[in-house]
């Protein structure tokens, strides 16, 4: 488990931007799914930043795009940036 691993959230507008810092791994990636879960259908856009990530562990980015099924609907909404960001985005992401 990731004990460094944190997300710190904004809303500005109709834009939900996620930061996040630390290690990503098994524990992290749920950690997303969850605030992904809860807040993603709240905004027109989810901005997640990766460039405070650490290392990326296979089995983070496993778990984070096997259970990415359950964001189906918001997935076309979610954009991912940072120089991490093509380590962790599903398939079909938007990386900028």
């Amino acid at each position: 488990m990731a004990t460094s691993f944190k997300i710190v959230m904004h809303e500005n507008s109709d834009n939900l931007h996620l930061r996040l810092a630390g290690d990503f791994d098994g524990s992290s990636a749920s950690q997303l799914l969850e605030v992904l879960k809860d807040r993603a259908h709240t905004a027109q856009r989810v901005f997640i930043h990766t460039a405070g990530l650490g290392e990326i562990h296979p089995f983070g980015q496993g778990v984070f795009e096997k259970r990415t099924s359950e964001l189906r609907e918001e997935l076309g909404k979610i954009y991912f940036t940072g120089d991490k960001a093509q380590f962790i985005a599903p398939d079909q992401s938007v990386c900028l």
